[in-house]
């Protein structure tokens, strides 16, 4: 296992190894005192899974205290275009988003800490995502921004977008800001 720094701070890529032979492989998904070396603390509550067509665009969803969450993410089968955005408001890197492709081929994950928005694009049929986080899910808590935000301006790929009609509905990052006395 290997963890990837990004330019934002406690956002983290894991490449995890998978030893493989005649069989198959075989890979360690999670282990709680690795990613605690690793950096990665605090306790998981709650693991979902989705399953998404091609072109199926999730979020940019985050639930806001006392229920926020932090999320570890991989996907085990297809692929996804994955998005986190940094919406701690005394952060440096404040307003900005990482991207990573992950895939069951190349064996990534994404840890996105509280505080951030997540969202993904599913770049194959029947992608299967895995999601740990740590805190539950909560209706009340529940917030996002719409995926094609101008001022966020997130390269997603090319092609067809699948969004439900509630993710076309979230708010701007604009609003958001606004919503937390940002500016």
């Amino acid at each position: 296992m290997e963890i990837i720094k990004t330019e934002i701070e406690d956002l983290f890529i894991i490449e995890l190894k998978a030893p493989s032979d005649e069989r198959g492989f075989f890979m360690e998904l999670y282990n709680k005192f690795k990613y605690k070396d690793m950096g990665i603390i605090g306790e998981f509550l709650q693991d979902n899974v989705s399953i998404s067509h091609k072109g199926v665009v999730r979020g940019l969803h985050f639930q806001i205290n006392p229920h926020s969450q932090g999320k570890l993410v991989s996907v085990l089968n297809g692929s996804v275009f994955d998005v986190a955005v940094d919406l701690r408001p005394q952060s440096k890197t404040f307003g900005k988003y990482e991207t990573v492709i992950l895939s069951a081929e190349n064996k990534k994950q994404f840890f996105i800490p509280e505080g951030f928005a997540h969202g993904f694009m599913s770049l194959e049929d029947n992608t299967l995502f895995a999601y740990k986080c740590t805190n539950v899910w909560n209706k009340e808590s529940e917030r996002g921004i719409v995926w094609n935000d101008k001022e966020l301006s997130i390269p997603w790929p090319e092609g067809e977008k699948i969004v439900s009609e509630k993710d076309n509905l979230l708010e701007s990052f604009t609003g958001f800001k606004k919503s937390i006395g940002a500016i």
